[in-house]
């Protein structure tokens, strides 16, 4: 199915992936996650550190979904067998177009 023919040319018919993409950021958190990693490696506390709110278990589930979709590597460091960091694939940062436009839409859209 062609995405954009359909979008454009009959609403009624929206297009599954678009669905299923939108969908999947916009899981709790999703978002917030992929925001963070997006100026580079960081550990689990950091990123736990910088998203106020978000629950041990919570934060685990998003990565781990995140690295299931490939969007996210996870890398045990040299010092140690238990610590690891997260960063955004090449797949992720591809994302980050997308964050960065729907940041300029709230921005001009501010009231």
């Amino acid at each position: 199915m062609d995405c954009n023919h359909k979008l454009k040319t009959d609403s009624k018919h929206i297009c599954s992936n678009y669905h299923e993409a939108i969908e999947f950021i916009g899981r709790r958190w999703m978002g917030m996650v992929i925001y963070s990693l997006m100026d580079g490696p960081k550990r689990f506390s950091e990123l736990a550190d910088e998203i106020n709110g978000i629950s041990d278990r919570l934060l685990t589930e998003r990565l781990n979904e995140l690295i299931k979709e490939e969007l996210v590597s996870k890398t045990f460091l040299e010092d140690s067998s238990k610590k690891v960091e997260y960063a955004l694939t090449e797949r992720g940062m591809s994302l980050k177009k997308v964050i960065e436009a729907i940041l300029a839409w709230i921005a001009e859209n501010e009231k």
